[in-house]
């Protein structure tokens, strides 16, 4: 080889070496991934054809997962300025067991959040299954007290809101309106129960008289036909509002203008306490609805904004943070500096007492909003998102 060959090759071969440095230099680091999992039973009573149809109040108009997908798709972008690719993963089975299978299938390939749509007793056990691991699990569609109260999980969080939060609500619209005294009538259903106890709960709290409490029962037995006519279960007393404890609505949807007394009704029908509502119309909502409307093919109801919130707060966290990281993920979102827009006029942020989201409630009716609380005029000695639900000094939860 001659000295020109020699130095030609030696040329080519550094300028090879500074090409390789200058794609290295541009080529984008591997992102960091961070996925989703929702978990939700194969059959669901709450979603059954049955109660959608007649669109109660109570229930809403279907199944929330599109909340999820909304989230991501509107987050992707901020997460790949930090570097991370957004995932998620749906999986379904007939029981809690089948859900913690599930569960522990998609942590072994890396999931760490998992939403849970399930009622109060299947997500009271996939978290039990999983407690003090590196997860975080999101309650989206269970209002158990007891999930924020004596069944509370370190790593339960809950974006919907709480038996308590929805009396509580309640409680003060019919205080803000002079409505003391309170007719309830209670299915038989031990999620009936369940409801009148936290609306009991809440009128005690705001000085709210119940007159007298009927059971009512919808039956095709002529002995028990009496129980589920309301015109006898609304004669005698007088009272200024009726409260129906009622967590099917299938009762509820008969009680207006069938009362003996023309009193307003409340609860599961007439005027209803939810964390969401599609005819929301101030702070962002209606662009908001119309995302999920057009993802899910149905109004967004309550369930799916909570599908939509929990997604939302891991998000922030993760571009407050600057990268995946769990740890510094779960520090900032149960931290005090973590506050997130819900789109419902409020910072919203997680109590640090029982993991429970602070958020405003919308009162109303089938087609309108018409009033939210926490209600002008009740007041906090640091936050009045907790005159909703249950407060510091009230929590039971020992984490």
């Amino acid at each position: 080889m001659t000295d020109v060959e020699d130095k030609m090759r030696t040329g080519r071969l550094a300028r090879g070496l500074l090409v390789g440095l200058a794609a290295a230099m541009v080529l984008p680091a591997a992102a960091a991934q961070l996925d989703f999992g929702y978990l939700s039973l194969s059959r669901d009573d709450r979603y059954h054809e049955d109660r959608l149809y007649v669109r109660n109040l109570a229930q809403g108009e279907g199944e929330p997962e599109a909340g999820l997908a909304v989230a991501l798709k509107e987050s992707k972008f901020n997460a790949r300025a930090v570097g991370v690719e957004l995932g998620m993963a749906k999986a379904r089975a007939a029981d809690g067991k089948g859900l913690v299978a599930e569960l522990e299938r998609l942590a072994a390939s890396g999931t760490r959040y998992f939403l849970i749509d399930a009622p109060g007793a299947v997500v009271a056990e996939v978290a039990g299954a999983v407690k003090g691991r590196d997860l975080l699990l999101f309650n989206v569609s269970a209002h158990d007290d007891a999930l924020r109260q004596a069944q509370c999980q370190a790593n339960l969080l809950h974006t919907a809101p709480s038996h308590a939060m929805q009396a509580d609500a309640l409680a003060q619209y019919l205080v803000s309106r002079k409505w003391r005294s309170v007719l309830m009538l209670q299915g038989p259903l031990p999620e009936d129960a369940l409801i009148a106890k936290a609306f009991e709960r809440s009128a005690k709290r705001f000085g709210i008289k119940i007159e007298d409490k009927r059971d009512f029962i919808l039956s095709n037995d002529p002995r028990e036909r009496d129980k589920g006519n309301v015109g006898l279960l609304t004669a005698n007393e007088d009272y200024d509002v009726v409260f129906v404890a009622d967590s099917d609505g299938e009762f509820a949807r008969s009680v207006p203008y069938r009362t003996v007394r023309a009193r307003p009704v409340v609860g599961a029908e007439g005027l209803a306490a939810l964390g969401w509502h599609w005819s929301w119309e101030r702070n962002g909502a209606p662009q908001l609805n119309s995302r999920f409307e057009k993802a899910a093919k149905h109004r967004m109801g309550e369930a799916g904004w909570s599908a939509w919130m929990a997604a939302k707060t891991v998000v922030e966290a993760m571009q407050r943070t600057g990268g995946a990281d769990f740890a510094k993920i779960r520090a900032y979102l149960l931290g005090p500096d973590i506050t997130i827009d819900g789109f419902k006029g409020h910072r919203l942020s997680y109590r640090p007492w029982n993991h429970q989201l602070r958020q405003p409630m919308l009162l109303a009716t089938h087609n309108a909003v018409i009033e939210r609380a926490p209600i002008q005029g009740f007041m906090h000695q640091s936050n009045t998102l907790d005159t909703l639900g249950f407060d510091e000094r009230e929590s039971q939860c020992q984490f």
